[in-house]
């Protein structure tokens, strides 16, 4: 996965285009993430012990990757992987050519 959990991602398509937020959770099996403060749907749910009152809840819903970038030093870069002496595999930002902080 190029992009991870607590990653700052830009949207570069769709109805939130140009907006950033911070990555809370990504599922790997259907290569889509949850940004927060993007993508926002509304449900309905049904009063319960935790919610008596029940209601329309807005939260957010997920995105998919290819439509993400990720954003370093407030740059939208692509990214790629580069092995380092040690023989550690990491992330790097191909825009600026510096490694992402893991």
């Amino acid at each position: 996965m190029k992009i991870k959990k607590g990653d700052t991602v830009k949207v570069i398509s769709g109805n939130y285009r140009g907006k950033t937020g911070k990555v809370l959770k990504v599922l790997t099996n259907r290569n889509r993430a949850i940004v927060e403060g993007i993508n926002f749907v509304k449900r309905h749910s049904r009063p319960t012990q935790s919610n008596p009152q029940g209601g329309i809840i807005e939260r957010e819903a997920s995105i998919h990757l290819s439509n993400l970038m990720l954003v370093v030093n407030n740059t939208p870069t692509r990214v790629g992987y580069r092995w380092l002496e040690d023989g550690k595999k990491v992330r790097f930002a191909k825009k600026i050519d510096e490694t992402v902080n893991e």
